[in-house]
Order: structure tokens, then sequence, then C-alpha cells
């Protein structure tokens, strides 16, 4: 009976025991299945997430990049002439102009001529000069008493004069007779020697061209306006040809290469020598114009690139000694070393830099270089007209000790804003501008040492103002050759002006085939005009 219970529950359980098996498989499925769903969602999540931390990453990005170029657009849009290489005519309308001024500031004194200040006006001239008298008195209609408005009067015997002084231009035909001999031994006829400028029967004569070499190379007036100019001013009797003017300065230019040869003889032996370039445009393409020169040499040359190679063809800066200085705008191929002269950077230039990364980084070292070179060229000029020639050495010491803190500040700046973001707008250029001031500052700061150096290159940004005229007025040269024979007539005429020598008296001479020589120039102070 005993065994029979036995059996019945170990029945039971068993059955209980297999039930409650299956219950535990289905059960474990159940929970396996969820599971592989919990972690098939978990990846799903994951995956999402690595997305999403992607897209932030990317848009952090992107409002990165558009943050830089904001602040590239705003700080172009605050570049103007006291921070870039711009000039005042392209100032922002919503800025106002900069207009460069080297007068001492807060002097008290007000604008213009001051009291004691010799008036300048024309001279009357002598009886004999004069060319034309009009006499304005009873037969003018108008003529009344201004207190009663009668018109009855009768004259005091005085009078009051005016001059006008004005041009009138009268078209000269001049008739070159060259009469004919027959020899009274062989009976050859032959006749009196022509010149080689009246080659054709009618030609022009040399004051139409002097007046059109002069409105081309002075005045930057287009060809084909002074064709309109001349056809104007003569009532339409002399209309010379586009052609023709273009050839004038083909013609003329060449008789100038032994003027341009003999010129760069001489300053190749100045003991101070500028030089700049600027971009000119032939024929759509990009070219370039060069200046050399000083107070009274001006040399120009064109090449059709801006590149070593066009330096080395001007023969200029490749032929200096050690003794020579150069002033010139930084660019590192001066320290080429096919050259051996002495570098002297423009501190103008270096202000206008660092008044850029100023406003570009709004960090103040630069401002305060600026503050510095301004204060001591001012101390430098005061003492230069006291006749003193140089700084105390315990004042160029404190200059250039002040320059290193200014650096160093800059260095510091740096670091702080760039040092985990190298490609924000500004960054690099401020490296760049510590590591170029660090490297030079012998050949910026120069003029501290020696006051016969200058400060800046502005007697090159000068030199080379005229041509920036040109292409604005003319537009480009239609060759490069056409741009050499403007820097001829550059070099000449501008060489004359230095000289105290009118430059259309310059033109009449050369078109009369006796040009100003280089040798008649140099010969006195003040060559006669």
């Amino acid at each position: 009976m005993r065994i029979e219970l036995h059996n019945r529950d170990y029945d039971r359980l068993s059955s209980d025991y297999i039930m409650l098996k299956d219950k535990y498989e289905v059960l474990s499925q159940r929970v396996r299945s969820m599971q592989s769903s919990i972690k098939n969602k978990n990846e799903a999540l994951y995956k999402q997430k690595i997305k999403f931390e992607e897209q932030l990453a990317e848009k952090d990005l992107i409002i990165k990049e558009l943050t830089n170029k904001l602040v590239h657009a705003e700080a172009l849009l605050n570049h103007d002439s006291t921070n870039t290489g711009k000039p005042t005519s392209q100032t922002p309308y919503s800025k106002n102009k900069h207009i460069p001024n080297s007068r001492p500031k807060n002097t008290g004194k007000q604008k213009g001529g001051q009291p004691g200040h010799t008036k300048h006006q024309m001279e009357i001239p002598d009886g004999l000069d004069v060319t034309e008298v009009v006499e304005h008195g009873a037969d003018d209609p108008n003529l009344q008493c201004p207190k009663c408005g009668s018109r009855e009067y009768i004259s005091t015997g005085e009078k009051i004069t005016k001059t006008e002084v004005s041009v009138v231009v009268k078209v000269v035909r001049t008739e070159h007779v060259f009469w004919k001999y027959r020899c009274a031994d062989c009976g050859t006829v032959f006749h009196s020697e022509i010149p080689p400028y009246l080659k054709e029967n009618c030609q022009y004569g040399s004051d139409l061209k002097s007046l059109a070499l002069s409105l081309v190379n002075t005045g930057n007036v287009p060809i084909n306006k002074i064709s309109s100019f001349f056809s104007g001013i003569t009532n339409e009797v002399l209309t010379p040809s586009e052609g023709f003017i273009s050839k004038l300065q083909r013609i003329y230019a060449l008789k100038l290469e032994s003027f341009k040869n003999d010129l760069l003889a001489i300053l190749i032996q100045r003991p101070l020598i500028y030089w700049d370039d600027t971009v000119i445009f032939v024929n759509t393409a990009r070219a370039c114009l060069r200046f050399y020169g000083d107070e009274s040499i001006a040399y120009y040359t064109a090449h059709e690139h801006k590149d070593m190679d066009s330096l080395l063809e001007d023969n200029v800066l490749t032929v200096l000694t050690a003794e020579t200085k150069v002033m010139h705008d930084h660019n590192r191929v001066n320290y080429n070393k096919e050259f051996c002269f002495k570098n002297i950077e423009c501190n103008i230039h270096l202000e206008r830099d660092c008044q850029k990364n100023t406003d570009d980084t709004g960090h103040d070292w630069s401002t305060a270089l600026i503050k510095l070179i301004s204060k001591t060229m001012d101390e430098r000029k005061v003492l230069i007209d006291k006749g003193v020639c140089a700084f105390d050495r315990n004042y160029e010491n404190a200059f250039f000790e002040e320059v290193k803190a200014c650096l160093a500040k800059g260095t510091e700046q740096y670091n702080t804003d760039f040092s985990n973001d190298k490609n924000r707008y500004g960054a690099s250029f401020e490296k760049a501008l510590i590591t170029r001031i660090q490297e030079y500052s012998d050949n910026y700061f120069a003029w501290v040492k020696d006051f016969s150096i200058p400060t800046t290159n502005n007697l090159s940004e000068r030199a080379l103002r005229g041509v920036k005229s040109h292409l604005k007025i003319s537009g480009q040269f239609e060759s490069i050759d056409r741009a050499k024979d403007y820097a001829i007539f550059r070099t000449y005429l501008e060489t004359c002006r230095r000289n105290k020598i009118n430059e259309f008296k310059a033109l009449s001479r050369l078109c009369n085939n006796n040009p100003y020589t280089v040798q008649e120039i140099f010969s006195s102070p003040s060559p006669k005009t």
C-alpha cells in the first residue's frame, strides 16, 4: 500500500516536473527572444546615437565655418586704407574716409593759411603784355546810377581795370621752302637739305606732337579721346588719327633709350634706392610695372610677369653693393642670395598690417606697437629739426625692449585665443606677422639707429600713383611693348619733373629731336626750364 502511494507521488511529481520543464523552456525561449529584441533595439539606438553625434559634430563644424566666414566678411567690410593697401577712394560708404595727414596734431592752428601768410595770386601784366582791350562804358544798355537810377551821366576820366588771362588755340600752317639749284660746273640740279622730320609733303608739327604725348603720358587720356580733343579745340580743322598718336609713342620712346640707359648708370651709384611694383593689365592679362629711384631719379620698367626673372632682367638690384640701402615693402625676394644690398622695410605697411591684425583679432598688442612706432617717429622728427642726428643709446635700447614686450604679449594672446583653433580667421595672419617682425626687426627699425634712413616707402607709392590713375582712366595696354614705351616716357618725364623741369617743355624738346640728357639734368642743381 505504501509502495503504491510512493509510486503515485512519483508519477505526479514527474508529471509536474515535465510540465514545469516545458513552461521553463517556453519562458526561456521568450526571454531569449526578448533579449535578442532588446539587443537589436540597443544596437539600433547605439547606431542612432553615433549618427546623431556625427550630425552634431558636422553641425558644429558648419557653425564654426559659418562663424569664421562671418568674421571674415566683417573684417573685409572693415578693411580700408588704414589696415590694408586699399586706396582711400575705395573706402566703404559706411566708413569715414581716412585722409592721411603728416602734420603734427593738437597744435591749436586752424586749417589753411596761417596769419601773416602771403596770399598767392596772379600778377597783373604790364601794358605791353596786354593783347586785347575790351572797354565797358556808355554803350552798356544796363548802365545807370546805382543810387537814383538815372541814365544821364558824364565820364570822370578815371577807370578801373580787371585783367583776364586765357589761352586761344590757333592752327598754324608753316610752309617750308627749299629752293632748287643747278650746279654751274656739272649741271646737276639739287636743293637745300630737308630735315628728316619733314619727310612727308604735309605732317603735324612738334607742338601738336608734344601736346598729344603729354595728354597720353601725363594726362592719362585715352588715345581715342585725344583725337576728339584736337578736333574740338581746332574747330574740326585737325583730327589726328588714333594710329598716328599710337605711332608717336613708339617713335619717341625709341629716342629715349639712351636716356634710360644713362639714367640707370647713375641710379645704381646712389647710396639709397627706393623700389616697388604694381599690377597692370596687358590685353586682359596681369603684368607688372616697376619703379626704382630716389628724390631726383625715377626709373620705370614693365614686364609680363611679376617675378624674380623680371627683377634680374632689370639689372638694378643685382648690381648694387653691400653699402647700398634699399627701401621696399616686405617681400622675401629682396633677401634672395642674388642680392647683397642692405634691406630697409617700410613702416607704413607694417602699421597697416598691425591695424589689420587689431581689427581682425581684437588683440591690442599690435595697437601698442603702432603707438610706439608713431611716437618714436614724431620724436625723431623733432630731433632732426633741432639738428640732432641720433637717439641716445638708452633710448634705442628702451625702444627695442618695448618692441620685444609687444611681440611677447602678442604671442601670449595668440596662444590663449588660437591654440585650440588655429584655423580661425586672423590666426594665421597674426602668427605670420609676429614671426616676421621678430625675424626682420633690424630691417624694420634701422631708422631708430640711423636718422639718415627713411621710415617709409612712400616715395615709391607716390611714383606709382600715376600708373594706377592711368589704369583707371585709360585701362589696359594693348601689348607689353606699349607698356614698356609708357615706362620709358614715365622715366623721362618724372625724372625731369623731380629736377624742376616742366614736363611739357621736356616733351617739346623731345619732339624737336633735342631731349634733355642725363648729363644736362644732373650737371647743375636746378636745370633751366
